[in-house]
């Protein structure tokens, strides 16, 4: 009996960078140009149009769906492959590319593309935010207004959403919240509340270090009010990996999380902002999206975590040392 050939979708975002409509197409065909692969290109035509045709895709059987473009896109893709046997590529081509940093893909979309043919798949959790599914972070305060600020910029990038950050810090006033985590409820006036799939926003912007994608776990971080003289340690720790050093920030390990503030606000949902309730359910699917990963992490970040796991040895007891 003729094997049938593994069928592989590629939806594709024509605004997500150049070459969208033609190099990539063209590249994707070549990396899959054999008698055992059926590659179908299509591109998406409005907001929400990628779930759609994710959704077709996995009631047809197709085996595996290659998201490229920005986080949007990955999150419509990604959202509409929960718990089906369809495995997700990413191709990033946006501005913070969160899930594809924090999986190690690479952003050259020759090197993602080979990380996909190789066939190494992991299986990640996924969260919901009052039914809005997310797969790096969601968070209320300041990192949302911030997002609701960068989404009306032109230009994207990191200098864009620095310049972002500082306008939103000049006029923001911390919060009041009550947090119920796994049951146990905590008042809190914070700066931010970010619940945390994976250790970054994007653009390599550390909220959550130690947050694992494949625990079945959140890492729910509160940022405390703070002064201007904490604006430089806390974005040098937030860049390089060492937030959870810092004295303003608390980290809890979570499963379910209800945020409940004063009145409905934006909530940003893996970098895009939406507006929610005053009250915020949020919880945790476990192993529920097949992912193509890289078989082995970049030396670069196997030195990055050994650094900060020295680090913060030496952080706990230098006091001991010196009394």
């Amino acid at each position: 009996m003729e094997k049938k050939p593994i069928q592989i979708q590629a939806i594709i975002n024509p605004i997500s960078g150049v070459g969208s409509k033609r190099k990539i197409p063209k590249m994707i065909e070549e990396a899959f140009a054999s008698e055992s692969c059926s590659v179908e290109i299509t591109f998406t035509e409005y907001a929400g149009h990628a779930s759609e045709l994710t959704k077709r895709a996995v009631e047809a059987g197709v085996h595996t769906i290659l998201a490229v473009g920005g986080d949007g896109t990955v999150n419509e893709v990604a959202s509409s492959m929960l718990h089906s046997d369809a495995i997700l590529g990413i191709i990033p081509k946006g501005s913070g590319n969160g899930l594809a940093r924090e999986l190690f893909i690479p952003m050259d979309v020759k090197r993602a593309l080979d990380v996909i043919a190789k066939g190494h798949v992991s299986t990640i959790d996924s969260c919901s935010a009052n039914g809005r599914v997310f797969f790096t972070t969601c968070g209320v305060g300041f990192d949302a207004a911030v997002s609701e600020n960068f989404a009306h910029e032109k230009h994207r990038g990191s200098v864009t959403y620095i310049k972002s950050a500082i306008e939103e810090y000049l006029s923001y006033k911390p919060e009041e919240y009550e947090l119920s985590i796994d049951g146990t409820i905590r008042a809190e006036k914070a700066f931010l509340v970010a619940c945390a799939n994976a250790s970054q926003y994007g653009n390599n912007a550390f909220i959550a270090p130690n947050a694992d994608i494949e625990d079945g776990k959140m890492d729910i971080t509160i940022l405390s009010p703070f002064t201007p003289l904490d604006i430089g340690p806390l974005a040098i720790q937030l860049f390089t990996k060492q937030l959870d050093r810092n004295s303003k920030i608390k980290i809890i390990k979570g499963k379910e999380v209800i945020i409940t503030r004063k009145k409905p606000g934006i909530m940003h949902i893996d970098g895009e902002p939406i507006q929610a309730e005053a009250e915020i359910h949020i919880s945790m699917a476990p192993h529920s999206l097949k992912v193509y990963t890289p078989t082995e992490v970049p030396f670069t970040e196997e030195v990055y975590h050994f650094f900060g796991k020295v680090t913060r040895f030496f952080d706990k007891r230098l006091p001991y040392i010196f009394t």
